[in-house]
């Protein structure tokens, strides 16, 4: 019997979900295909007709981890109507989002490592930069912005978010308290570029 296009979709997000929680709660490396399969009911063949592998399953797992995120950040950056603020918003969405325990192992652990650096730095710019740049092209436009490249503004601030994500996942009892310290600090940093 034929598969309509709903049914491969459903198959599809079937497999993203168990793998995602497979990868999550065990890392990359201790998952096997054939537990995917098994718990979607499918063979190594049907996963293999929509992964090329695990590494290409991973990758889809990944890119959808990522679009979360970015969603997550726009809905948050759009509760308000100052631009400031939702450079703010957004950035705290980043960080509350990246840290979360379903995401860490994926984005952070497995993510660069399975992935290699080119790859991750790519899906970084697609996803969480390309909203941060639009936003801080936005703020230069109304003129909110110091004359400062662009570019080199949106890479320093994720470079930060980024390495202050790490630093916050290290302590999972201190979640709250390391996000406040980290938002305080981004606070200062993104307002030095403010024009007066």
């Amino acid at each position: 019997m034929r598969k309509t296009k709903e049914d491969t979709e459903l198959t599809i997000q079937e497999l993203l979900k168990i793998a995602r929680s497979l990868f999550t709660e065990k890392g990359y490396a201790n998952v096997a295909l054939e537990e995917i399969v098994k718990e979607a009911g499918l063979t190594r063949g049907a996963l293999y007709h929509h992964f090329k592998n695990k590494h290409g399953l991973f990758l889809a797992v990944f890119e959808a981890v990522q679009r979360e995120v970015g969603e997550k950040v726009e809905e948050e950056a759009a509760k308000s109507s100052d631009m400031w603020e939702q450079l703010l918003l957004g950035c705290r969405a980043f960080i509350t989002s990246s840290v979360k325990s379903q995401n860490q192992r994926i984005l952070l652990i497995d993510g660069p490592a399975v992935l290699g650096w080119d790859t991750f730095r790519l899906m970084d710019e697609k996803y969480s930069m390309k909203s941060l740049k639009e936003q801080l092209l936005k703020m230069k436009d109304h003129q909110l912005l110091m004359p400062v490249s662009i570019d080199a503004m949106t890479h320093c601030l994720s470079g930060a978010m980024n390495e202050a994500i790490l630093w916050i996942a290290e302590n999972q009892e201190g979640v709250e308290s390391r996000t406040e310290e980290v938002m305080e600090n981004l606070f200062l940093m993104i307002k030095g570029f403010e024009k007066l």
